[in-house]
């Protein structure tokens, strides 16, 4: 196999991929192999017709297809190794020859990665973060554990009101007759939370338990299901129970409950310093965001479409196996949100570009800076791996592949190149805005 490169603009090549004539022969005789088995012609047994007498009947490219795409899957690979380029899209394929006795030549059009031109990245002007954790930041806090840990309570003699759960049925009825997915028994829903079609919660509150209602709404009109988008509904509904939430006091029990401290005093002093350390990380990205920007609009580098078309195609895989998770297809998803692969594509578009970009230039930082990383530091990170799944640590070492520990050589590096840019940035202060300086000028 040969492999030729002409390098094209905005960093994309053609590689030309040469084949010899006996590696196509091989090929097609194995797409034949293959398929004996299923060719019948009359006055030879299944899976007994002669190579030569398949030819004869279908021609001489009855094979090309499969071979093809055997030489095409077998050799790219191949040669985009020994191309000595770095490539960052998926290949658009292009065969140029495929004759029985003469060379395979397909061509593979491909992005390369950018040549990045830093701009300035040491000491780069961020805004100051104030992370400074006050008294109502713990009461807060405080109040979220409150409601974490609450219960419901069914209250009686009482008619529903905003903001309490209550426990109903309700039937749904559009032009006098029931349709799909209207109906429902012991269904919770909480008064206020906006979960179903506007006015329908507002109209159950003042009403009491085992009171028939019905309530009167018409369908947005760019609801999901089509056939109900802006129609007239009425649902007959029944609560059953009315539920309040009811809160635990806050004292040292409470503290004890929810903590390993005995007293309410010490846990508010840990819930101080875990929001310290959380203002603290929070401020970090914070200024490594805002520092990547600066680099960023100070850098040059052209990026192929392609590459970002891969980037885009990643996102997206990564979503469809997440929504798969939860038993729902992409295109459930596209039916239930109402939008379109190409909408899904243009809305990921910019994120893409913003996460290579980021890449790019924390590799150009590392570069200049030499930031290197160790075997025992990329071991570490897989003993942290091995702790945070459950797996023996010994285990996992022993079968991480060398391309595992290359990716985690190179997030290693990028993240050291990040840290590099955090720590060498310089604060300012945000600038007063012109109600804060009013607000000072009226105190003086």
């Amino acid at each position: 196999m040969s492999v030729q490169i002409e390098k094209k603009e905005h960093n994309m090549a053609i590689l030309t991929i040469e084949v010899a004539p006996e590696r196509l022969n091989e090929a097609m005789m194995h797409s034949y192999n293959k398929q004996k088995k299923q060719i019948n012609i009359p006055g030879f047994r299944k899976g007994k017709v002669p190579y030569a007498m398949v030819e004869k009947m279908y021609g001489p490219g009855v094979f090309y297809d499969d071979a093809a795409n055997e030489l095409i899957n077998t050799e790219y690979p191949v040669a985009a190794d020994e191309c000595g380029e770095e490539i960052v899209s998926m290949p658009v394929i292009d065969i140029v020859q495929i004759e029985k006795g003469k060379p395979f030549i397909f061509t593979a059009e491909v992005a390369l990665k950018p040549e990045v031109k830093l701009g300035k990245y040491n000491g780069v002007t961020v805004t100051r973060i104030d992370i400074n954790v006050t008294d109502e930041d713990v009461a807060e806090a405080l109040e979220t554990e409150r409601n974490n840990n609450s219960r419901l309570v069914t209250v009686e003699g009482r008619a529903a009101e905003d903001g309490d759960t209550v426990i109903l049925d309700f039937d749904g009825y559009v032009d006098g007759e029931q349709f799909e997915g209207g109906k429902a028994e012991g269904y919770t829903l909480v008064l206020g939370s906006g979960s179903f079609i506007p006015g329908f919660e507002d109209q159950l509150i003042g009403h009491k338990t085992e009171e028939d209602i019905d309530v009167n709404v018409t369908f947005p009109k760019d609801y999901q299901q089509k056939e109900l988008a802006g129609k007239d509904a009425l649902f007959k509904c029944v609560l059953h129970e009315i539920k309040v939430k009811e809160l635990p006091e806050l004292d040292d029990e409470f503290a004890q409950d929810v903590s390993e401290f005995d007293t309410l005093e010490e846990y508010k002093n840990k819930l101080r310093e875990d929001l310290v350390k959380r203002k603290e990380e929070d401020a970090r990205y914070t200024k490594q965001d805002e520092a990547l920007k600066k680099i960023i609009d100070k850098s040059e580098m052209d990026i192929p479409e392609a590459m970002i078309k891969s980037q885009v195609d990643n996102l997206l895989g990564d979503m469809a196996n997440n929504l798969a998770q939860q038993g729902i297809s992409m295109d459930m998803y596209y039916q239930i949100t109402n939008t379109t692969e190409e909408d899904m594509r243009e809305q990921y578009r910019e994120h893409a570009l913003s996460q290579i970009q980021n890449t790019l230039v924390l590799e150009a930082v590392a570069k200049e800076e030499n930031i290197e990383v160790t075997d025992e530091e990329v071991n570490e990170e897989l003993r942290n791996m091995a702790k945070q799944y459950g797996m023996d640590e010994k285990t996992l070492l022993d079968i991480a592949k060398d391309e595992d520990k290359e990716s985690l050589r190179r997030d290693k590096m990028i993240q050291k190149a990040a840290d590099f840019i955090v720590d060498n940035v310089k604060e300012r202060a945000k600038p007063k805005s012109k109600k804060e300086k009013e607000a000072e000028a009226k105190a003086e």
